[in-house]
């Protein structure tokens, strides 16, 4: 059976506290693994919320502030040491390729797994895959930094009660799936007659940023979207000097967006409670809302 959640490996913004490590979230889409941002301590969050280096496909940095990045040396030696035999990718942005190569090369370990480095340098598609596509968009910030978007492509659903009609079962149905036509008792059959269209999924990510173009271009019709709120509406002031986002401006966000599941994390260490940040976002948006809490499982929602 496909599984499609987000593993939340760590969820505090600059520093760590004794509740939140650094940042750091594992996306299984079906068969692939994206790891988001792994800050300081990834691998043992890893450990802790039973996930595998053998779990990580892609390596998606939004930027290189350490918080997003330095649990990456950690990543890239564990790959290795645990033989991971399949490629794995690692997107970041370009202008920071030797912040990249520091951190792939900070200590001397025998590398074995196959890492391929493919740096971002402008909006676009960045990978392709079975899972469909992942996305990168520029966003605003003191540093370069570009959000992630998955991009299932769209399909068709089968219609049990259109087929039972038209009596076609078993390996005719297969047929029917892929070659779009059928020839079933003196007639064609099309896939239109006996499906209805299956819109994809799709999920966001959406790290260190001030509301900007990019903000909005990655959370459009996110089945779920994962967004900065390190501050509140109350110390929106702080935010814009230091280029980051509130729980009402995310909120914002996923309303306008029509975003289905919104996920607040990277919180700074002024706010021991996390309860006024689902009660500012409920303010704003009506969806469903979860404050991130690390060492848990978010499971991406149903179709509609």
């Amino acid at each position: 059976m496909s599984t499609r959640e987000l593993v939340v490996l760590g969820t505090a913004s600059q520093a760590p506290t004794r509740e939140r490590n650094h940042n750091g979230y594992l996306l299984r889409w079906d068969g692939t693994g994206f790891l988001f941002d792994p800050g300081e301590g990834t691998q043992r969050q890893m450990l802790l919320a039973g996930v595998s280096a053998h779990d990580v496909h892609h390596l998606c940095v939004t930027h290189f502030h350490g918080d997003h990045c330095l649990g990456v040396p950690g990543i890239v030696q564990r790959l290795s040491l645990d033989r991971v035999e399949h490629d794995v990718y690692a997107h970041y942005p370009a202008s920071g390729a030797e912040f990249f190569e520091r951190l792939r090369y900070a200590a001397s370990f025998h590398e074995v797994a196959k890492l391929r480095e493919v740096p971002v340098e402008r909006d676009g598609v960045v990978a392709t895959g079975s899972f469909g596509t992942l996305e990168a968009r520029r966003l605003d910030h003191r540093v370069e930094t570009f959000g992630y978007r998955l991009v299932e492509p769209d399909g068709r659903r089968m219609l049990p009660a259109a087929l039972s009609e038209l009596d076609i079962s078993g390996p005719d149905v297969g047929v029917l799936r892929r070659e779009g036509v059928l020839r079933h008792r003196g007639r064609l059959v099309r896939l239109e007659e006996v499906s209805a269209p299956r819109r994809g999924q799709r999920f966001a990510f959406v790290m260190d940023t001030r509301l900007c173009a990019g903000v909005y271009a990655l959370a459009e019709g996110a089945d779920v979207l994962v967004i900065e709120s390190t501050f509140l509406d109350a110390d929106a002031h702080l935010a814009h000097d230091y280029a980051h986002l509130t729980a009402g401006q995310a909120a914002a966000v996923a309303r306008e967006c029509g975003v289905r599941l919104l996920v607040l994390t990277h919180f700074s260490g002024r706010y021991p409670d996390p309860r006024p940040f689902h009660e500012e976002a409920a303010r704003v948006f009506d969806g469903e809302i979860v404050v991130a809490r690390d060492v848990t499982r978010i499971p991406v929602p149903s179709r509609r």
